[in-house]
C-alpha cells in the first residue's frame, strides 16, 4: 500500500470553480432554469443524441431515472440549497441552455462548472455513479462538451469579455481579482476585449516573457512546477494495482497510464499531484529538461466521483486521486537529461467539463525545463508528476501541506530537488 498525504478538510471553494456564497449559485441556477422553461424548441443535435441514447439503451434509461429518483423526498432543494433538477428531460433542457453561454465573471467566484452545478446532486447517487462511469454515456457527454468547447472558441462567446463592472472579465470587479493583468499576460488593452477574440482565447492566455522565471534553468537537479497549481497530494511507494476507489484513494499506476508497457518502471516510485484554479494560467510546462519519448490522450469519464468520499458539493474536488485512473487525461513521457531522474511522466487530468487536454509537443522533441508542453482548454483541472523508484526526490512546497486548502505555487518555481540515484 502506498503512503499518501491526503486532504482532510473539505472546502466549498477549492479551485474557485464555484461561487463561495450559495446565494450566487442559487441565483445562477434559477436563471438557467427559467431560460430552460421557455426553451420549447428542438434540442441541439448533441443533446438530442444523448436523449435518444438514454431512451434506447436499457442501462442508460435505468441509471438516468434512478439518479434523480434517489434524490431525497424533498426534491425542491439540493444539499447546497439549489433548485433541484427534476429528471433527465429537465437535465437535457438545462444542458441545451448552457451550450450557448460562456462563463461571466462574479466577484464571489464564477460558475466555472455549469454542467457540474446541474448534476450537483445526481452525481452523488448510486445511479449517478453507475451512469457517469459508463463508457457509452461518456461518448455522448464528450460530444456535448466538445460542442460547448466549439462555442467557447467562437467569436459569439466573447460577449463576456466586456467592461461590465460586475460581470465582465475586464470590468471593475474582475480587475480587482486579476490585478496587473495587462502587465502579466500577452494582450493589447487598446483593442476590444484586450485583443482576445473568444472566451477560450482569453482562457488559454499566455504569460509575458519573464513573468514566471524558471528556477535554476541550468541545474538539472531542480524540478519545477509544471502548472500554476496548488499541491494536492504526495504518494511514495506507489503500486501497480491498488483499490483507488476507497476513501484513501491510493494510486494504481496500471490504470493511470492505461496499461502502458512502461508502467512497471514506476512501481515503488513517487507521485506528486496538484490542482489548478479558475483564474490562473492553464498551460503546462516541462518540469525537467529532456526528450519527449511518448505522448497520448486517454478518453475517460467526466462526472464520476469516488463513492467513498460521500457528497462533494464541488465534485470531483475530493476525488482527485480517484479520477487520475478513470478521467480523460493526457500523458507525456519525458526522458530527463538528468540520469538521476531518467524516465518520468506528466499526466494532465480532466475534471468534469474541464477536460480538453491539448498536447503541443511531439515525440522525439527535446524540451528545456519550463518550456510549454500543452494546455487545458477551458480548464484548471489537476495533474500528476510520476517518478521511478530510483529517484531520490525531496519536495519543497514552501511550507505547505498538500491538500484542498493549499495555495498556488507559481509555474516554473522550484518544487523539488533530486539527489543521487538510489541504489
Amino acid at each position: 500500500m502506498s503512503t499518501t498525504i491526503k486532504p482532510i478538510n473539505k472546502t466549498f471553494t477549492a479551485g474557485k470553480w464555484m461561487p463561495r456564497d450559495r446565494e450566487t449559485l442559487v441565483n445562477w441556477m434559477q436563471k438557467v432554469m427559467d431560460k430552460a422553461e421557455k426553451d420549447t424548441g428542438p434540442l441541439l443535435p448533441v443533446v438530442e443524441n444523448l436523449k435518444n441514447f438514454i431512451e434506447t439503451d436499457a442501462k442508460a434509461y435505468m441509471f438516468f431515472n434512478q439518479m434523480f429518483d434517489e434524490v431525497p423526498a424533498d426534491k425542491k432543494k439540493t444539499l447546497l440549497g439549489l433548485p433541484q433538477v427534476r429528471d433527465y428531460q429537465h437535465m437535457l433542457r438545462l444542458f441545451n441552455v448552457i451550450l450557448t453561454h460562456a462563463p461571466s465573471f462574479n466577484e464571489t467566484g464564477f460558475v466555472g462548472f455549469p454542467f457540474n452545478a446541474i448534476l450537483d446532486w445526481s452525481m452523488a447517487t448510486t445511479g449517478g455513479w453507475a451512469g457517469f462511469i459508463n463508457d457509452k454515456v461518456n461518448v455522448h457527454i464528450k460530444a456535448i462538451l466538445d460542442a460547448w468547447g466549439t462555442f467557447l472558441r467562437s467569436p459569439e462567446s466573447a460577449y463576456v469579455l466586456s467592461d461590465h463592472p460586475r460581470n465582465g472579465w475586464f470590468g471593475e470587479d474582475a480587475r480587482k481579482a486579476l490585478p496587473n493583468f495587462a502587465d502579466e499576460f500577452v494582450c493589447d488593452p487598446s483593442k476590444p476585449h484586450y485583443g482576445f477574440n473568444s472566451w477560450d482565447h482569453f482562457f488559454v492566455r499566455e504569460f509575458r516573457e519573464g513573468v514566471r522565471p524558471i528556477a535554476e534553468p541550468d541545474n538539472d537537479a531542480v524540478v519545477v512546477n509544471a502548472c500554476e497549481s496548488a499541491p494536492f497530494a504526495i504518494a511514495r511507494n506507489v503500486q501497480l494495482l491498488d483499490k483507488f476507489w476507497i476513501k484513501a484513494q491510493p494510486y494504481a499506476l496500471q490504470f493511470m497510464l492505461n496499461n502502458d508497457p512502461w508502467t512497471k518502471r514506476f512501481v515503488g516510485g513517487t507521485i506528486y499531484q496538484a490542482f489548478l484554479s479558475a483564474l490562473t494560467y492553464h498551460r503546462w510546462h516541462s518540469p525537467v529538461s529532456g526528450r519527449i519519448v511518448k505522448t497520448y490522450v486517454i478518453p475517460g469519464s467526466y462526472y464520476s466521483e469516488a463513492r467513498s468520499v460521500g457528497y462533494d458539493p464541488v465534485a470531483p474536488n475530493d476525488s482527485q486521486g480517484y479520477i487520475s485512473e478513470i478521467a480523460t487525461r493526457a500523458v507525456i513521457f519525458i526522458e530527463a537529461d538528468n540520469p538521476d531522474i531518467g524516465l518520468m511522466c506528466f499526466v494532465a487530468i480532466g475534471m468534469a467539463e474541464v477536460s480538453t487536454c491539448d498536447i503541443t509537443v511531439y515525440e522525439g522533441q527535446h524540451v528545456k525545463k519550463g518550456q510549454e508542453t500543452g494546455m487545458f482548454h477551458f480548464g484548471g483541472s489537476t495533474h500528476c508528476l510520476i517518478f521511478g523508484p530510483h529517484v531520490n526526490i525531496d519536495f519543497d512546497l514552501g511550507g505547505q501541506t498538500p491538500g484542498i486548502e493549499s495555495e498556488n505555487i507559481n509555474i516554473n518555481a522550484r518544487i523539488a530537488t533530486v539527489g543521487p540515484r538510489k541504489k
